[in-house]
């Protein structure tokens, strides 16, 4: 296979093959995120087209949102029963398909079903678990590291396509706008088959850091058994409030990032007299800062008291998110949002899984964390929909954005409220 010669190519040079699935799975992260993010360029142009509104556009696609988060607690059982590379694809390709697909719809259920049923399957397959298991697998040290990198991933591929995609619109129309995406995923989804491998031991090699080849270990049980494990687990940890706490708060991330300022940021800009290329090269803008922002929060979650760190994060994402009507919408006012809330649009990640690692220790974090998540695309949903709400029954999507923020101001005062408890070594809990 191409992989193993790569692999002896690479190891002779002293790289280890753990970057090529560091990167592989970087840019199918990057891609299937940048799915999920792409619609909010579309609602104009749809509204425009077939007469929906935004109320209607908005609940179709707050479907991804919810299922990208329902899929959480269960991907990782699939990705251990048929492997990553297999999963990989399964995403890539069904993202592909819907997208591409959309292209022929002209009814308001076939929506619902490609950019709200099946792209949330799709995502959802991948969403935060494929890099966490990357991170696991295939690394002893710098895991910390790789997980940083492939958060960002996720939640910068839900930008960076738009300010194209944005241009393709109002060039070309939105039909052609979908085939930049479509082409990139069947791109990636070339580069999986061929060079990715599930494990180290695959291709003889040990875990970067470590010095021993570790076999893969039989697959033990069924999918439907893993879920049900994840049920059990999900029983036992909402029996403390920490699981709640945790959940409350990424419910309200997911209620203030992607499925309020993703969705609608373009629509809003619009209201203001921005063209729609304008608004969504600011939210690249948010794209870029949020990676210095993502990695810069895992370095600050190992060193300082990680509630603190969220009480900082919501309370400035909150203010940012207040402040944003009263800018103006001048490039300067815009810019100057684009910097403080992309810094932190998903550094409340890194932080949250080490606090679920703290308070359910090591063997149970991933699932809890996996639970965690659904809060936060259940938020992420609420927003999708509250935003199309707004704009249709106020005119305005200003209520949706100052309710968004004063909710980030009540999550920086809850997370305190979480009592702190030393646990399981620190790399176990990022690998979650």
């Amino acid at each position: 296979m191409l992989s193993d010669r790569l692999s002896r190519s690479l190891t002779a040079r002293g790289v280890h093959y753990g970057w090529v699935a560091v990167a592989l799975t970087f840019v199918t992260s990057l891609t299937t995120a940048g799915a999920v993010g792409l619609p909010g360029a579309f609602i104009l142009p749809l509204s425009k087209e077939f007469g929906w509104d935004a109320s209607q556009v908005s609940s179709a696609l707050a479907v991804r949102f919810v299922l990208f988060g329902l899929m959480a607690p269960f991907a990782a059982a699939l990705i251990e029963r048929y492997g990553m590379r297999a999963m990989m694809l399964c995403a890539v390709c069904i993202v592909a398909v819907s997208l591409g697909a959309a292209a022929w719809m002209t009814e308001l259920w076939q929506l619902v079903a490609l950019w709200g049923v099946a792209i949330g399957f799709g995502t959802g397959l991948t969403a935060m678990v494929l890099g966490a298991t990357v991170a696991t697998r295939w690394f002893v040290e710098r895991r910390g590291l790789v997980l940083g990198v492939m958060m960002a991933a996720v939640a910068t591929g839900q930008l960076v396509f738009l300010p194209l995609a944005a241009w393709l619109i109002e060039a070309y129309g939105w039909r052609l706008a979908l085939a930049p995406s479509v082409l990139t995923l069947g791109c990636v989804a070339l580069l999986v088959a061929l060079f990715m491998r599930d494990r180290p031991s695959d291709l003889g090699l040990p875990a970067f850091g470590a010095s021993e080849v570790v076999a893969a270990p039989a697959v033990v049980g069924s999918p439907l058994a893993a879920a049900g494990r994840a049920f059990a687990v999900l029983r036992e940890a909402s029996g403390q409030s920490a699981f709640w706490i945790l959940f409350a708060t990424f419910f309200i991330c997911g209620l203030s990032t992607n499925g309020l300022v993703q969705t609608h940021f373009i629509p809003l800009c619009a209201d203001f007299g921005m063209t729609s290329v304008q608004a969504a090269s600011t939210l690249a803008m948010m794209g870029v800062f949020d990676i210095i922002g993502t990695i810069g929060a895992g370095y600050l979650a190992d060193r300082y008291d990680n509630r603190w760190l969220l009480f900082w994060f919501y309370g400035l994402r909150g203010l940012s998110l207040i402040w944003l009507p009263y800018s103006d919408f001048t490039v300067y006012g815009l810019s100057l949002f684009a910097v403080f809330y992309g810094l932190d649009w998903i550094a409340t990640v890194p932080t949250t899984v080490r606090l679920t690692g703290q308070a359910f220790g090591a063997a149970r974090a991933p699932l809890v964390f996996g639970w965690i998540f659904t809060g936060h695309q259940v938020g992420a949903a609420v927003a999708a929909f509250g935003g199309g709400f707004s704009r249709t029954a106020f005119l305005s999507y200003l209520p949706a954005f100052i309710v968004a923020g004063v909710a980030c101001l009540i999550a920086a005062v809850l997370i305190l409220t979480l009592g702190r408890k030393r646990a399981e070594p620190t790399p176990a809990a990022q690998a979650a």
